[in-house]
């Protein structure tokens, strides 16, 4: 991912003179973009929206120089504060636990380095860094703010954060897909996949997956899913095109755009069931996600706004 540039992290627009109310709506989409980012969780990025407002609406304008850098050192102090309860929480999750998917306009995808941000595959990735670490990289690897901001916004040291920045630059290089793959070629795969699921075409399955994929199912506890990851070509083929995927009748899936790439949105008897969103590398898919938790699945019907 790129950076804007410090000189980026302006008013991008926002009257200067504009009441509070005004401005906090002018910035929500970035601002949802950057809690969602930090904590892989649309309800939880909603509730940190609600409470960055309620301490905008008592900050004095006058004294704001710069309104959007200001608001996203508001909505990342109180990210921060939830991941870091989050983090707790998720120990003890019933199986994987899988970011929630969001289901996003077709022209998220022609910001390449904010759809990469939002994919399933990275959040997933950005779930292995320490709450400080995640919101440094964010922060400046995705909405380009200065060091010093950042260091205002998590409370340390601009010296400091240049060092996490680093390491967590170095964590994210190691475990990101390697290269940058297209929405055409994502999409590609996935209807090889989706074929193949659908038609229980075990061949055609190994055709497709990657020799070391990794298949993550997440029901929360609630619903019927994998209870650990399953690693390998062979087993999630045999898996897939056996009865755990066509278990249930009425089956169908539909191609959606969702986390800034093709996706699959899978419904049961017309209602809902889930996401299966994939990781594809060298045309193969190398990881295969599938959020069933009924909590998760309130905005893959209707479009999120997302923005930097």
């Amino acid at each position: 991912m790129g950076q804007r540039g410090e000189g980026q992290a302006t008013t991008d627009g926002v009257d200067p003179s504009g009441s509070a109310t005004e401005i906090f709506v002018a910035q929500r989409n970035l601002l949802f973009t950057v809690a969602y980012e930090l904590l892989g969780s649309a309800a939880d990025a909603e509730d940190v929206l609600q409470e960055t407002w309620l301490r905008w609406v008592g900050v004095d304008l006058a004294k704001v120089r710069d309104q959007r850098a200001y608001l996203v050192r508001m909505v990342s102090r109180q990210a921060l504060d939830r991941l870091r309860v989050l983090g707790r929480r998720r120990e003890s999750y019933v199986g994987p636990w899988l970011p929630e998917p969001l289901l996003t306009a077709p022209d998220v995808a022609e910001d390449v380095e904010l759809a990469e941000s939002v994919s399933m595959a990275m959040l997933l990735v950005l779930e292995t860094l320490g709450p400080t670490e995640r919101a440094v990289f964010v922060l400046r690897e995705v909405f380009g703010l200065a060091y010093d901001e950042i260091a205002d916004a998590v409370e340390k040291s601009p010296a400091a954060i240049r060092q996490i920045a680093y390491r967590a630059r170095a964590h994210v290089a190691a475990r990101r897909p390697r290269g940058v793959v297209s929405p055409a070629e994502t999409r590609a795969a996935l209807l090889a996949f989706q074929h193949a699921l659908e038609t229980g075409d075990l061949q055609g399955l190994l055709d497709i997956l990657a020799p070391d994929v990794v298949a993550l199912s997440d029901g929360g506890g609630v619903a019927r899913a994998l209870p650990r990851p399953v690693v390998g070509a062979d087993k999630v083929a045999r898996l897939m095109a056996g009865g755990w995927w066509r278990r249930e009748g009425g089956r169908t899936t539909e191609l959606v755009e969702i986390n800034g790439g093709p996706a699959l949105l899978v419904r049961v008897n017309g209602e809902v069931d889930g996401v299966v969103a994939v990781r594809v590398e060298n045309g193969l898919v190398t990881g295969a996600y599938h959020v069933r938790n009924p909590e998760k699945l309130s905005r893959v019907e209707r479009e999120t706004a997302i923005r930097r």
